[in-house]
């Protein structure tokens, strides 16, 4: 499989499978309910690792959950509620939100407080190397003295203006490592500076190498941390000698009204409305019908036409007759095996839907977790009426075969005879 690094700005080859394949996404900041944009990341990551093993691939996912930011801080000051049970709770509306997209969870779902002994070492080890140093209480990175900084992104380092301004750093281009505590910041962890909190970047470097080891295949997230926030991870555990990720792959961003949807903008529709509104199967269509670098428009119209075709995955049964003219089952491979190509995996769906190709339609969209059936199983009654029925045809009684059909129906079932057997499916 190719997919496209963010770092080499080309298409990298995975290692063959079963590989193994371990992926380290960064997750949200949890202070409020995540926006319908917060759901991609979560969904295209899955969707590789289903893809991955699918493929005979040996996957590991982990993504973080940021649940110690000044964000956070500063929306439990605004509430007037302390920070750990803001985030606590934010947590919670994460994991019932994203369980509604029908997907299972990654396989790892770290929190940066459980991380803090892990992230005090690795901060120690940055001191020790000349790479970070102490000013009264908060510790800052030696941006300087990592000669890479920069090549992920682009951005020059002698251009470049402070990420926090502090008249205790060295340089104006450091950041934060570890932060003292602050008169307004109601939690804090005891370190060999103070007691303070982690910054935001090194909770990652720290999550990563405590699920995944120092060395691991595919660092995700979306474009807008390219910069700061995964150079920075990139010079911490560099620069403490880890190998750390070999692909960094980055989703592009979704867009209201031709503008980033960010919650710091205030432009955001929560997953938990559109899910509400349009549900999962929709929102899955709409996120296939992009590339995953590429940028995505958000609108009711969007929606609406992804429930459509979700609805016509949903009923693709009723199509009388099966059709030779559809592609085979290697191209959708090719499609997803070059830099997961979704939208050209999607056509090949309705290709299949059309052609009335339900076991090819079937195993592909179990890849996204769609389905062309309702998930409501038939009654006793009308699956013992349907194994009379298949007995019947398999016996050439073709006029009992309709009769036993006319009953299924008037019972509200629609019978339809497929490969391995037949399928009930309700009719609405």
């Amino acid at each position: 499989m190719l997919l496209y690094d963010s770092l080499t700005r080309q298409k990298v080859e995975l290692p063959p499978p079963p590989g193994p394949i371990r992926m380290y996404v960064c997750g949200p900041t949890v202070y409020q309910r995540i926006h319908i944009g917060n759901a991609r990341p979560y969904l295209v990551f899955l969707w590789m690792k289903r893809w991955l093993v699918e493929r005979g691939y040996d996957v590991t996912l982990v993504e973080n959950i940021t649940d110690i930011n000044d964000k956070i801080y500063a929306a439990a000051a605004r509430e007037e509620i302390g920070s750990s049970a803001l985030a606590a709770k934010a947590t919670e509306w994460y994991r019932e939100d994203t369980a509604g997209l029908g997907l299972e969870r990654p396989d790892v779902e770290p929190l940066a407080t459980e991380t803090v002994g892990e992230i005090v070492a690795l901060i120690e080890e940055l001191v020790q190397r000349g790479l970070a140093y102490e000013s009264s209480g908060d510790v800052y990175y030696r941006v300087a003295a990592f000669p890479d900084y920069g090549r992920l992104s682009g951005a020059d380092p002698d251009e470049m203006v402070a990420q926090e301004p502090s008249d205790l750093k060295e340089d104006p281009r450091d950041f934060a490592l570890w932060k003292a505590t602050k008169a307004h910041e109601d939690t804090s962890w005891d370190s060999p500076w103070g007691k303070g909190r982690p910054g935001w970047h090194i909770e990652c470097s720290a999550m990563a190498e405590k699920h995944l080891g120092p060395e691991f295949e595919i660092h995700g997230g979306g474009l807008d941390l390219r910069f700061p926030h995964h150079e920075n991870e990139i010079a911490q555990s560099q620069g403490a000698g880890r190998r750390f990720a070999h692909i960094w792959a980055h989703n592009g961003m979704l867009q209201l009204d031709e503008e980033k949807m960010s919650k710091s903008l205030g432009n955001i529709v929560s997953l938990r409305e559109v899910l509400e509104r349009y549900g999962a199967e929709a929102i899955l269509v709409f996120f296939l019908g992009a590339h995953w670098r590429s940028p995505i428009d958000y609108s009711d119209e969007a929606m609406e036409a992804a429930r459509t075709q979700a609805e016509s995955f949903r009923t693709a049964f009723r199509v009388a007759a099966q059709r030779s003219d559809a592609p085979p089952w290697e191209d959708f491979v090719a499609a997803l095996e070059d830099d997961f190509k979704t939208p050209t995996a999607l056509a090949h769906l309705h290709e299949w839907r059309a052609a009335g190709q339900l076991e090819l339609l079937e195993r592909g969209l179990r890849i996204f977790g769609l389905d062309v059936s309702e998930a409501a199983e038939a009654p006793g009654e009308v699956r013992k009426l349907a194994e009379q029925r298949a007995r019947a045809r398999d016996e050439r009684r073709f006029e009992d075969a309709d009769r036993l059909r006319a009953r299924i129906e008037d019972e509200g079932w629609e019978v339809q005879d497929v490969a391995d057997g037949y399928r009930l499916i309700p009719i609405k």
